[in-house]
């Protein structure tokens, strides 16, 4: 049984609604034939357990994951970024500017050591570089960033 953080959500689900959940998390375009079969449901019931799982915030969104390096981004970095303690009242800001920039595949907000970690899609190391640069380093509520190269990424 699957217990989920979200407050529009009514409790826990029971075993067929995280059963869709599972099938809709490996295929998000399954028919809803197919989600019916394979839970052994109706199809029309399958559609009403979908929907309550949209409407309840259990199921946020459908997205297609696109190749970066098909688009000739072929080098990812996870980028941790602290920002100067004078600076904490920017946190907000710094991520809406950042999120904005088209090397940006995620932003995580973090509590730690590190405010963000910024997963990132260049072309090559020199556009990391000067991401980096002129992006991070540069900008002045940054104190401090550290770069890993993405050798795979595998999403579950």
């Amino acid at each position: 049984m699957v217990t989920t953080n979200n407050p529009r959500a009514s409790g826990p689900l029971d075993d067929v609604d995280s059963r869709l959940v599972e099938l809709l998390k490996a295929n998000a375009r399954m028919p809803n034939s197919r989600l019916a079969e394979l839970t052994g449901i109706a199809q029309s019931t399958c559609i009403a357990r979908v929907r309550s799982l949209e409407e309840r915030g259990v199921v946020t969104g459908y997205t297609a994951r696109i190749s970066a390096a098909a688009l000739g981004f072929t080098l990812q970095a996870l980028i941790s970024v602290s920002i100067k303690s004078g600076a904490r009242h920017n946190l907000s800001s710094f991520s809406d500017e950042i999120r904005t920039r088209p090397e940006v595949v995620e932003l995580f907000f973090l509590g730690g050591a590190e405010d963000f970690v910024i997963h990132v899609a260049t072309r090559d190391s020199d556009h990391l570089r000067e991401f980096v640069v002129s992006n991070l380093s540069a900008h002045p509520a940054v104190a401090a960033t550290r770069t890993s190269i993405v050798f795979d990424h595998i999403v579950n």
